[in-house]
């Protein structure tokens, strides 16, 4: 199947000043849902996104995620069992050469923050149920197939928790047990939203890129672990969270390198060495791929490994600084990225282009809700989303 749209987009929108004059603090966003004030005011910043969305011809609709105080807010914390720890000791409480750990030492932090079962996983309430019915309520309903939502990475806690402390001493007696019970909360779910109408879901992973950073892999093997066995433990989850989705759900996942300055660097490479395993082992039928910067990311020869039938949106502008990418720039990058992929699949490129590629930003504008990119203004946010909406009418008859 060709990608869901042509120009997509990750998710995250930088928050309109009104709704950050609103939440005062990271404690008011977290208490958001009791605060009538708050609650309005996301809903109406959400309203007036979804509406410039639909103004501009920008596809997928999303509520920016408003609604979340960073990208994986709001799951794993409404789950029975998980317990939030908030003052976990950086380094101790994480896993050895935690990229993200070692940028909060350097920042002068002490403590970082995880959640940790204490109990068995299960799902006996709604996560984000709220947030994609408040979405409908200001989205025009022949638009609601048109809308995403991004949930976070099956394996987000587990892989940045101190290995051995993903769960409580006697909660689970492996990590298979413990992710099987964290897949069935995650189908549920995915149930429950496909049921309430929502038929594009973009799973975040800024972990699996680590596997490639060479601090990680020397941290797992120092810890006795074996980083290939824990890529396929990793594989196996997200699998195992995607059996029998529903139908007609489109769910890709988003390997996630950061957009906030201090994160800039830590997942610098290729995706060589992890991308045969990624894109044949994982059951995603699409790939978010940041592609913004060759020096950072490298050339597009991995693709090679993509097999037919899934496809990938090249992230190829950039929501770390506010130059404006050149159009003509961004279409010979996406060819480029074609005939790759034509080449290790036997076809030509104007077929892979075709059925197999789209382009967005190579990351959300706001995966924290206060961060923005060198010089990204809300200006300059909607005239990347409109550059790629340019770019995708180019490529593809079928681009909105």
């Amino acid at each position: 199947m060709p990608p869901s749209f042509r120009a997509d987009q990750v998710g995250s929108l930088l928050r309109p000043g009104v709704l950050l004059d609103a939440r005062k603090s990271q404690a008011a966003y977290r208490d958001a849902a009791v605060s009538p004030d708050i609650a309005e005011a996301t809903k109406a910043a959400i309203a007036g996104a979804v509406q410039k969305q639909l103004e501009l011809s920008i596809r997928p609709i999303t509520s920016g995620e408003y609604e979340r105080s960073i990208f994986y807010s709001g799951f794993f914390e409404k789950l029975d069992g998980m317990t939030t720890n908030r003052a976990l000791p950086l380094p101790d409480g994480f896993r050895k050469g935690l990229p993200n750990a070692s940028v909060f030492l350097k920042l002068g932090r002490k403590e970082g923050e995880a959640n940790i079962a204490t109990g068995p996983i299960r799902r006996t309430a709604p996560a984000y149920m709220e947030a994609w019915e408040t979405l409908k309520s200001v989205t025009p309903p022949e638009h609601w197939g048109e809308c995403k939502m991004s949930l976070p990475s099956i394996g987000f806690e587990h892989l940045q928790l101190a290995h051995g402390t993903a769960w409580a001493p006697g909660v689970y007696s492996s990590d298979r047990a413990y992710f099987a019970d964290l897949a069935t909360a995650y189908r549920a779910e995915l149930r429950a939203l496909y049921d309430a109408g929502l038929r594009h879901v973009q799973i975040d992973d800024p972990n699996l890129c680590w596997f490639f950073v060479d601090a990680f892999v020397d941290g797992c093997r120092a810890d006795g672990v074996d980083p290939d066995e824990l890529f396929d433990l990793y594989v196996w989850a997200h699998n195992e969270m995607l059996r029998d989705r529903p139908p007609g759900m489109h769910i890709g996942i988003h390997l996630c390198r950061g957009n906030m300055n201090a994160f800039h660097d830590f997942a610098w490479g290729s995706y060589e060495s992890i991308a045969e395993k990624l894109l044949t082992k994982l059951d995603y039928e699409q790939f978010y791929l940041e592609y913004e910067d060759p020096k950072r990311q490298g050339s597009f020869a991995p693709l090679r490994f993509l097999p037919p039938g899934k496809s990938v949106v090249l992230g190829i502008v950039s929501t770390k600084t506010g130059e404006l990418e050149d159009i003509d720039m961004l279409e010979a990058r996406v060819r480029e990225a074609a005939e790759v992929i034509a080449k290790s699949q036997g076809r030509s490129a104007e077929e892979v282009l075709e059925d197999t590629l789209a382009v967005s930003p190579q990351c959300g504008f706001a995966s924290v809700s206060f961060s923005a990119g060198d010089g990204v203004t809300e200006e300059k946010m909607w005239a990347k989303l409109v550059l790629l909406r340019d770019v995708a009418r180019r490529l593809w008859k079928d681009a909105i």
